[in-house]
């Protein structure tokens, strides 16, 4: 299918040919749960989206520019658009502005780049192990090539499983926007398109080697019928291009032992994340280990000063993250060293308080 592709400075974007960047900017989401039949009836009319009485909930049809500006998280507006030819030669040249500072991002041929040193030409900063980790070309193109699969060795029951153990905690979000952060060569965020149970799949991650993973894998996703809901970009998981609430739910799968600061993380995915929005992750857990290893918490803080990603040694510690970054509902599944959990942000925030 032909594409359009936009960069910008937070992670690899594709916008199929017929998503405009006005359709990008002002993307319509559910303020609550959108029943599954009215999301296939949008589809086939753009006009209104209707509900039966029987529906015991409401649909709000809002529009709302939801990208910002990595640096002072106001609107990003379109400052040039060229539509592109196909998927296989698109053109770059694209730019987002904020309206407030005036940082501009640009597009390559694979992806938006959303991050804040986006354009720069001569500042470099070090990042730690476990991110550099990523950024490798070799890694990026065996992630969905055997190395995903060894986790199964920690308990991880796989993608399709897991994105099945994700849609139960989903459910009174479909309809809306999802974010799936750190989406690496994109095996989720080509699951919840397919699914046809969201209305925009943005999939972001610091990794420029597996956003372009990720753009192959769309180009090559034949069950993928509507490839305009997926935007790729390059971002910072501590500095979300989103506007505050406005995002209806952020998945992360495998990721959330990578995070340098996943405080930091989850306060921006907080921050990103409207009242009643759900926060889905999954991540190794090592509690088993310390009945053996008594000084291992003494000794993460070793690793996890080399490697820069983070040992979590308890679930009360990830309950603990989560409800200090304003989430609450924390529950969690459980498999060997393999954990999924889910935490909500309050829709009324006066009783969290």
């Amino acid at each position: 299918m032909p594409m359009t592709v936009v960069s910008s400075r937070l992670s690899p974007a594709i916008l199929p040919t017929g998503l405009s960047f006005s359709r990008l900017l002002s993307v319509k989401y559910a303020a609550q749960r959108l029943p599954v039949s009215a999301l296939i009836s949008a589809r086939a009319s753009s006009a209104s989206v209707e509900t039966k009485s029987s529906v015991d909930y409401v649909v709000e049809k809002e529009k709302k520019n939801i990208l910002a500006c990595p640096i002072c998280y106001n609107s990003l507006a379109a400052l040039i658009s060229q539509p592109h030819e196909s998927a296989e030669s698109p053109a770059s040249g694209t730019h987002l502005q904020c309206k407030t500072c005036n940082k501009s991002y640009s597009a390559n041929e694979t992806h938006l780049d959303l991050t804040v040193a986006s354009g720069t030409k001569q500042y470099t900063e070090p990042l730690p192990l476990s991110i550099e980790l990523y950024r490798n070309p070799l890694v990026s193109f065996l992630y969905e090539r055997g190395w995903r699969q060894n986790f199964m060795w920690g308990g991880f029951p796989g993608p399709e499983k897991e994105f099945e153990m994700a849609k139960e905690y989903l459910k009174h979000v479909l309809g809306g926007n999802i974010i799936d952060a750190s989406c690496g060569s994109g095996i989720f965020s080509r699951l919840f398109a397919k699914s046809e149970h969201f209305a925009m799949v943005y999939a972001l991650d610091y990794s420029e080697n597996m956003l372009r993973q990720c753009y192959e894998f769309l180009k090559q996703e034949a069950n993928l019928i509507d490839k305009k809901i997926v935007v790729l970009a390059r971002a910072d998981i501590a500095r979300l291009p989103f506007l505050s609430g406005s995002v209806d739910a952020v998945h992360a799968g495998a990721a959330l032992h990578c995070w340098p600061s996943p405080s930091s993380a989850v306060a921006e995915i907080s921050r990103v994340l409207r009242p009643g929005g759900v926060f889905v992750a999954t991540t190794f857990i090592y509690d088993g280990l310390v009945r053996f290893v008594p000084f291992l918490k003494e000794l993460r803080q070793e690793v996890m000063g080399y490697s820069g990603s983070h040992m979590f040694l308890s679930e009360r510690e990830l309950e603990d993250l989560c409800k200090s970054c304003g989430l609450v509902g924390f529950t969690c599944v459980r498999n060997g060293l393999f954990i999924m959990l889910s935490a909500t942000k309050p829709t009324d925030m006066l009783t969290h308080l």
